[in-house]
């Protein structure tokens, strides 16, 4: 007879808890069902060559965390689910649950990521100042304690920034928003590069303004074409992702970066930097924030890094400009709700945080490994540790009729549509986000079906 046997690799930290994470993912895909027994201890202990002790802390972890009992003198069972109740009925399963959707831009899965935020909500229901906060109004750039714990925690990250120089946002999304309803007014010009964040196109759309998109390459923005826009016509704002380009993953070049502050103060322009995209330290370039203080606004959020359900990131920005940007946060929101802010704040404080960070960091690695050995000798753009690559399709290819191909064969990417400003042209390219993938094993089997709809001649175009 066969016993469930765990792998350990994909889990960091101690071997009882690496037991415990895999115990929840089994659960989590089905492969332990409910009323299951778990197998013996000591037989689980010899399969894996660990101490039986070491497999009674892990199953202790997973009867915490409330996956599984132990029954005394019949051994250990996954729970049964608990009834559905009011929270259950306001999920509701999509059609598309056999599409692999490599078109949002998400980290990648990890039973840490629910067992964190799980953890924190029992913590928070404990604590009596926390759960005060949380039905109390507050302060609209955020608690000072909040800011703090935020700022310490990007200071982890490599995020050299004060607590007094931040409001607390709803995520990156919303500090772009804030930034441009609030700084700019209906006409004003913002510049950027030709392809970008398409939440910060509708941001700009939301506000009444104008976009202009600028040349750019590996090297990121071209300052050639920037300083001949503002000869033009100088936009009021310059909206960047300096490390990250998104879809590109182009790189602003450190040259590039003091040409940029340099064209922005000649013709006294805001910098809004945009961080969401995370890269470790070592592949960020110099921070535009630390280059120019005075007139650069930096947006982070947690979704990449923690979960995007969390809607919590900053905004930095100068001193002189922090009140305007809290008036403006009142009128939207009046304030984030601060139950988010503790959990976020939390779980950050636990080291399954930095953990996850980790583990993150070499899964993206892995998987863009992954992404080079099936699209050898094709063009993609991407970044060592980034969750999205961006592949040129070959010379004839169509990237619109490519997604709808690949649509029918149950994969999802983008195309550069959602990504072009103004008038530029979308270039034959798809970005595929490889951090959606619930597994390595599923983002291979998604990539094999990109590679052969490629191999596919293209449609004969019907004319009149």
């Amino acid at each position: 007879m066969t016993i469930w046997v765990p792998s350990l690799e994909c889990f960091s930290g101690p071997r009882y808890r690496a037991i415990a994470q895999s115990i929840g993912a089994a659960i989590s895909a089905g492969e332990l069902a409910p009323g299951e027994r778990l197998p013996p201890q000591r037989r689980l202990a010899d399969a894996l060559g660990v101490t039986v002790g070491t497999v009674t802390r892990g199953y202790a972890e997973a009867e915490h965390h409330g996956w599984v009992t132990a029954r005394v003198g019949s051994g250990t069972f996954v729970k049964q689910p608990a009834p559905k109740t009011v929270f259950d009925m306001a999920w509701r399963t999509g059609d598309d649950s056999d599409v692999i959707d490599l078109s949002l831009s998400l980290p990648p899965p990890h039973p840490l990521r629910l067992q964190a935020f799980s953890a924190a909500l029992k913590a928070m229901s404990e604590s009596p100042s926390a759960v005060t906060r949380g039905v109390s109004y507050l302060d609209a750039r955020g608690a000072e304690g909040h800011r703090e714990r935020l700022a310490e925690w990007l200071a982890q990250l490599g995020m050299s920034l004060n607590a007094d120089e931040l409001l607390i946002t709803q995520g990156g999304q919303h500090g772009i928003s804030l930034v441009l309803s609030t700084l700019l007014r209906p006409g004003e010009l913002i510049a950027t590069d030709a392809l970008t964040y398409p939440g910060a196109i509708s941001a700009a759309q939301q506000a009444h303004l104008k976009m202009v998109g600028i040349a750019f390459d590996e090297s990121g923005m071209c300052m050639e074409a920037l300083e001949a826009q503002c000869a033009r016509q100088a936009p009021r704002l310059i909206y960047v992702t300096p490390d990250q380009n998104n879809p590109t993953g182009a790189c602003l070049s450190e040259a590039r970066r003091e040409q940029l502050v340099a064209l922005a103060r000649r013709y006294d322009s805001w910098l809004l930097e945009d961080g969401v995209q995370y890269l470790p330290a070592e592949q960020r370039g110099t921070p535009l924030y630390q280059l120019a203080p005075e007139r650069t606004l930096f947006v982070f959020s947690t979704a990449k890094v923690l979960a995007g359900g969390l809607r919590i990131g900053v905004l930095r920005a100068p001193n002189k400009l922090l009140e305007r940007l809290a008036a403006g946060l009142r009128a939207q929101s009046w304030m984030v709700p601060p139950l988010m802010v503790d959990i976020a704040c939390y779980w950050i404080a636990q080291p399954e945080a930095a953990s996850l960070l980790t583990w993150q960091t070499e899964e993206l690695a892995a998987r863009q490994q992954i992404v080079t050995e099936i699209f050898f000798g094709y063009t993609l753009g991407r970044s060592h540790n980034g969750s999205n690559v961006w592949l040129t399709l070959p010379e004839g290819s169509r990237a619109i009729e490519l997604c709808e191909r690949l649509q029918l064969q149950g994969v999802k990417v983008s195309s550069a549509e959602p990504f072009c400003v103004g008038s530029t042209p979308a270039p034959q390219a798809i970005r595929i986000c490889i951090g959606a993938a619930a597994d390595r094993q599923t983002l291979t089997q998604a990539l094999n079906v990109i590679k052969q709809c490629l191999a596919q001649p293209p449609l004969a175009t019907i004319t009149v």
